[in-house]
């Protein structure tokens, strides 16, 4: 009988499991791949995170950088800096990283577990897996998303985007590169790596393309990617959408199962880390016995990163509908990088800027 079972090992339910344990509480991780796993990612990381892990990262961190530069169509090229680096990480040692500080801590792993099941009876949780069950008083689930643990709690399933990755240590450099246009209503980006790139495609309004992978791996090859030795995965994205409901009973969601993933980048790490932050001290306070701490778990989701997520929304429609003068009006300026630069490191928020760039975006 465990105090919480945490159902994913990504950035959100390693953060969460460390916390508790360090809290006292007995935890278990449970993990259907077998760690350390590759996962299809950017890889990019705000150093923001930093605030809700008190533990040196430097060991997970693969490359930093403050060189950006945009193009229009692969053309039509900008470069910039930013004053704070971004972290740029590989998703199989950056995650294994986390969940062997949440073990250091007291949390129990079950990797190469999956669940098949969950059930709540008599103030316990059973979770059914592929070997024998587990026992909780409390749930959390951070298994992503399209995980089916959402759907398993009762929670409307989200709309997903779509998402492809690729790596290739064929080309190296040190710049985060985005291209706008190659792919309507969404954007490429490829982050360097200690040793190599990480290539990403995302469709973030409208249906799917059906050529994802193959603009994707185009696009790789025209960088100078040798392709043919990478595997392009695909993979949903869950854009926050609006304030929602992240508890139920003895349970929360965190993370892309809680649909955090900011609407205008896609920046899934940073919510996911402050999510499972926010939960472990949530569930923490309700096994000392406050009634109402889940439910304040919702508010302070709600609050902290859906306010502001908001402004990301309104300024992701026009950007992109009308991504092309969004690019010439925005993007290329020096000031709209430095802007994300500190929105992503955690400096600024959308709403401190939101209303300037809605109005270079509304008149297109």
């Amino acid at each position: 009988m465990f105090d919480c079972i945490i159902v994913g090992a990504g950035p959100a339910g390693s953060t969460a499991a460390y916390h508790l344990a360090l809290l006292g509480r007995s935890v278990v991780v449970l993990e259907k791949a077998s760690l350390p796993r590759n996962k299809p990612c950017g890889g990019g990381v705000s150093p923001a995170i930093a605030q809700w892990l008190d533990f040196d990262l430097t060991p997970a961190i693969s490359l930093k950088s403050n060189k950006v530069s945009y193009t229009w169509k692969m053309g039509d090229p900008t470069q910039s800096q930013v004053s704070s680096p971004m972290w740029m990480v590989q998703r199989d040692i950056f995650d294994d990283f986390l969940i062997k500080q949440a073990q250091k801590t007291g949390a129990e792993l079950r990797d190469s577990t999956e669940v098949k099941g969950i059930e709540f009876k008599n103030f316990i949780w059973e979770v059914k897996t592929n070997s024998e069950p587990v026992y909780g008083r409390y749930l959390i689930a951070a298994d992503g998303a399209g995980g089916p643990m959402t759907k398993w709690l009762g929670f409307k399933e989200p709309k997903l985007c779509i998402s492809a990755s690729l790596e290739t240590r064929s080309i190296k450099g040190d710049s985060l590169n985005f291209d706008f246009g190659t792919i309507k209503k969404g954007f490429i980006w490829c982050f360097p790596k200690a040793d190599g790139y990480s290539f990403s495609i995302a469709a973030m309004r409208g249906d799917k393309p059906k050529n994802l992978k193959k603009i994707l791996t185009d696009y790789a090859t025209k960088c100078g990617a040798d392709v043919s030795v990478s595997n392009v995965r695909e993979h949903p994205l869950s854009l926050w959408n609006g304030d929602r409901q992240l508890h139920s009973q003895n349970a929360l969601l965190v993370g892309e199962a809680a649909s955090l993933a900011d609407p205008l980048t896609g920046e899934g790490i940073r919510p996911a880390i402050f999510s499972g932050f926010k939960a472990a001290g949530a569930i923490d306070r309700s096994l000392s016995g406050a009634a109402d701490a889940l439910e304040q778990y919702t508010q302070a989701i709600a609050a902290e990163w859906g306010t502001d997520m908001v402004w990301a929304a309104r300024l992701a429609g026009p950007f992109y509908q009308f991504t092309g003068s969004a690019y010439r009006a925005g993007v290329k300026s020096q000031s709209a990088t430095q802007l994300m630069g500190k929105i992503l490191c955690g400096e600024l928020r959308y709403a401190d800027i939101a209303n300037r760039a809605l109005k270079k975006l509304m008149p297109f």
